[in-house]
C-alpha cells in the first residue's frame, strides 16, 4: 500500500507527499529528517491522507495536488468535495 498525504507546518503552509509508510514518514517528517521543506517548519501534522495499492498511483496523486491552490487544497482536506471543480477554474483578469 501507499499513501499521498498532506501535512500543516507550524507556519502553516501546507506540504504534499508520498509514501509507501506513513507512520515512519510521520517519524522522520518530525525528527526534521523528512525534507528540506519541513525541516524547516516544525512541527508538522497530519491533516490529510489517501490510500492506494500501487506507489505509482499515490504518487501520481501527490503530483496532481501539489499543483493545487492552497483554497482546493483546503477543500479536499476538509472534505469539501462539491467545491473542488469551481476551484479548478482558472480566473483570468480582463
Amino acid at each position: 500500500m501507499a499513501w499521498m498525504y498532506i501535512l500543516k507546518c507550524a507556519d502553516g503552509s501546507y506540504y504534499v507527499g508520498s509514501t509507501k509508510n506513513l507512520e515512519k514518514r510521520m517519524e522522520q517528517h518530525q525528527s526534521g529528517k523528512g525534507s528540506r521543506y519541513t525541516s524547516r517548519r516544525l512541527p508538522v501534522e497530519l491533516v490529510y491522507g489517501e490510500e492506494y495499492e500501487r506507489v505509482a498511483d499515490a504518487y501520481y496523486r501527490e503530483k496532481q495536488v501539489q499543483n493545487w491552490s492552497r483554497a482546493k487544497r483546503e477543500a479536499l482536506i476538509n472534505g469539501e468535495y462539491e467545491k473542488l471543480p469551481a476551484l479548478a477554474k482558472k480566473k483570468f483578469q480582463k
